[in-house]
């Protein structure tokens, strides 16, 4: 009975995404689907399941695993200040950490109602129940919307990510003290003393291992997993909870900077295997009929829902401040999901016999319901604003007849652009021609940087040689991510060039370029044709949109339509084959039709 129970689960985690393809539900994430399939094969409805050691332990490495990857999703560059840069008050990291504050108040409010009314009296655990967000709920819905990256995928992400972390932590000491072990919480230091050592051992031999790896060691798979349980097992002896190890193996994972392939599998392993078990499991779990039995408890259903609803609604007043009321809405009912943090506190509290069974299947219904609702609403209200539509910030310095029109076009195609020039006579020239061009007679980087010149994604520098070059390396020191400078001085020591490639900052030498299209022109006659054509030329898109990446080339849907002639990974060429992966920040040359080409990049760029 025990082999055809786990039979059984494994059927159900494979039939439920291709059902939920075929008749195109998209509305409701698949973990609730998970969890409402294990609700009808186990003691609710049909009693087909039951649980036994093996489902039990594959639940249990599923719910790790969950953490795990959460960790894994968390973009550590958003927490990082930009040396020069005062932290604007709209940024997502501040946003997101007064929404996260007014959420607690809110739920402790909300608690401290629902324990007056004499429906549950431990206002702690209610607190940091009704102030979780499930964080794997939040990045589906925004990666299936092509928002994440942008400024509300990231606000909301970082919400989310708080309302993971610190409910996880709170519930830590929740555990520790309610479980008689109040005086180990001080060795809950080692268990990040832990993670940080682990990060720094591995550091440097990560890359290392990515360069011996072979399909039959995959080292890095290996390495993630050594993580999760040696964290696991420090957890579990400090006296802290085993998803708060997982949690921070998934952190020190991420900060080893995993390849995308490295990501793809470990999420394979998560999502394809152990973590339906997790979500089945705890549907199954679930006794609906004892639930509906006991009035006080099913009276408690529409109460929590509503407490998972209020507790995040005054969050839209905050995202009122830089999105639109509509979109702010939305937001904040995204931000209401939470299913993943309950399930495991839940049974934390179950296990303190701090809550009843009826409770806590009251709880687990009601995150149910609201999971279903809040991702609905959202797909529903939310609405592209322009942010969300604009691809990267171009700023240019200085002002001639070769950026100008460039900066025109890529201001059609959803640039965000700005010029600057120190020049008054090219700027009486260009000023009706450019939208936002700006004069400054001293142009140094104390007035680049008041201006916000250095707050982009790129920076292309068109002075004279030495001040483009030394402007470029300024923008470097503030962060900007890909700073291209004009050298057109023969002159030039190739030290001082080779200097500023060493410091991640791209060269544009028109004598190079004229010269490189010369020689291609006369070794391949059609090269100028091929560059200048109208209907077909040569391209180039990054891959910033995570639904083409870890897929083999071949199975790319538009690949029939144009023609891949090189890779670039990291700034070194690959030559492209049928089965070759394709990875996130991967620039592609490809030749093609201008319309089709122009889909292809917005499609690798998640713009459609």
């Amino acid at each position: 009975m025990q082999q055809l129970s786990l039979l059984i689960v494994m059927l159900a985690a494979l039939i439920i995404p291709i059902i939920m393809a075929r008749f195109k539900v998209s509305s409701i994430p698949t973990a609730i689907a998970e969890i409402l399939t294990g609700i009808i094969l186990g003691k609710s409805f049909f009693n087909i399941v039951n649980p036994n050691w093996t489902l039990n332990f594959l639940s249990s490495l599923g719910v790790i695993m969950l953490m795990f990857l959460s960790g894994m999703e968390i973009n550590f560059d958003l927490f990082r200040k930009t040396p020069g840069k005062k932290r604007d008050s709209k940024s997502p990291v501040i946003m997101a950490s007064q929404v996260f504050g007014l959420i607690v108040v809110s739920s402790f409010v909300i608690a401290l109602i629902i324990s007056r009314l004499h429906l549950f009296s431990d206002i702690l655990l209610a607190t940091i129940i009704f102030s979780t967000v499930a964080l794997g709920v939040v990045i589906a819905t925004l990666k299936e919307k092509d928002i994440l990256q942008k400024p509300v995928g990231q606000t909301l992400l970082l919400t989310a990510v708080l309302g993971e972390v610190v409910p996880m932590l709170a519930l830590t000491f929740y555990a520790s003290i309610n479980g008689g072990n109040a005086k180990r919480l001080g060795l809950i230091v080692f268990l990040f003393l832990a993670a940080f050592f682990l990060l720094w051992r591995f550091k440097q031999p990560f890359i290392w291992f990515n360069k011996i790896s072979k399909s039959t060691t995959q080292l890095d798979i290996r390495l993630a997993f050594f993580l999760i349980f040696a964290l696991v097992t420090i957890a579990e002896t400090v006296g802290a909870e085993n998803i708060l190890g997982a949690f921070l193996a998934g952190m020190v994972m991420k900060l080893l900077e995993p390849s995308e392939a490295t990501e793809d599998r470990l999420n394979s392993i998560g999502y394809g295997f152990l973590i339906p078990f997790f979500f089945i499991m705890t549907g199954d779990r679930l006794d609906l009929k004892n639930l509906f039995a006991n009035h006080q408890a099913l009276a408690l259903i529409p109460i929590l829902v509503i407490g998972f609803l209020l507790a995040k609604s005054p969050t839209m007043f905050i995202y009122r401040r830089r999105f639109k009321p509509r979109n702010s809405f939305a937001g904040s009912f995204l931000v209401a999901t939470t299913i993943t943090l309950v399930l495991p506190t839940l049974q934390v509290a179950r296990n303190l016999h701090a809550i009843t069974g009826a409770q806590s299947d009251a709880f687990t219904l009601a995150a149910v319901i609201v999971c279903i609702i809040a991702p609905i609403v959202f797909n529903s209200m939310y609405k592209l604003e322009k942010s969300d539509l604009i691809k990267q910030k171009v700023n240019f310095i200085g002002t001639n007849t070769l950026t100008v029109p460039i900066s025109q076009q890529l201001y059609k195609n959803w640039y965000d652009v700005r010029m600057v020039t120190d020049n008054e006579n090219n700027f009486k020239t260009y000023n009706s021609q450019v939208k936002h061009l700006e004069y400054l007679p001293k142009l140094d980087a104390e007035a680049l940087e008041q201006g916000g010149y250095f707050d982009c994604d790129i920076v292309v520098g068109f002075l004279n040689d030495h001040k483009s070059a030394r402007l470029a390396q300024i923008a470097k020191e503030h962060g900007v991510k890909r700073v291209i400078a004009s050298q057109n001085n023969p002159r030039l020591d190739p030290k001082d060039i080779s200097a500023l490639r060493e410091k991640g900052i791209e060269i544009f030498n028109s004598f190079n370029v004229q010269s490189s299209v010369l020689r291609a022109l006369i070794e391949s006659p059609l090269i100028l044709q091929m560059l200048t054509d109208t209907e077909a030329g040569l391209y180039e898109a990054t891959v910033l949109n995570s639904r083409y990446t870890g897929r083999e080339l071949h199975t790319l849907p538009f690949v029939n339509n144009i023609t891949i002639s090189r890779i670039f990974r990291k700034r070194k060429p690959i030559d492209p084959h049928g089965d070759t992966i394709i990875e996130y920040g991967d620039h592609i040359l490809f030749t093609g039709d201008r319309k089709a080409a122009e889909e292809v990049r917005e499609a690798l760029r998640g713009v459609n």
